[in-house]
């Protein structure tokens, strides 16, 4: 149990760290495009392939988001994620970092397409 708590926590410190490197300018546009990619998909509710699916389900949980870090991981310059982990890891040992912003952005963005859908059925049911 307590090794399974440990690849929790630097699984956790690796995604923040790969969510510090988006942000940083030494890191090339298109790494930092597909390390926000890497991470929103990896926190985002919505799967390319429904967990509710047996076996297919878990696929892209388990092939696609330890690929795209891997993919991420061979971009980024070797001494830019090393300080972005440095970081992560200070971070965790004051507790979790909360980003507000980004959890407004979220939260605006599931409640437009929640009305974006209501009102597609609402024009389906009319027509």
């Amino acid at each position: 149990m307590q090794s399974l708590k440990q690849f929790a926590r630097k699984l956790k410190t690796e995604t923040y760290a790969l969510y510090l490197a988006s942000k940083d300018p030494r890191v090339p546009w298109y790494a930092r495009v597909l390390a926000a990619g890497v991470v929103a998909y990896l926190f985002s509710p919505i799967d390319l392939i429904p967990d509710a699916i047996p076996i297919l389900g878990y696929l892209d949980d388990l092939i696609l988001v330890p690929l795209g870090i891997w993919i991420v991981l061979k971009m980024i310059p070797p001494q830019v994620m090393a300080e972005c982990r440095e970081q992560a890891e200070a971070a965790n040992q004051q507790g979790t970092p909360k980003n507000w912003i980004a959890a407004a952005i979220i939260l605006f963005l599931w409640i437009f397409l929640g009305l974006l859908t209501f009102h597609w059925i609402g024009s389906l049911l009319n027509s």
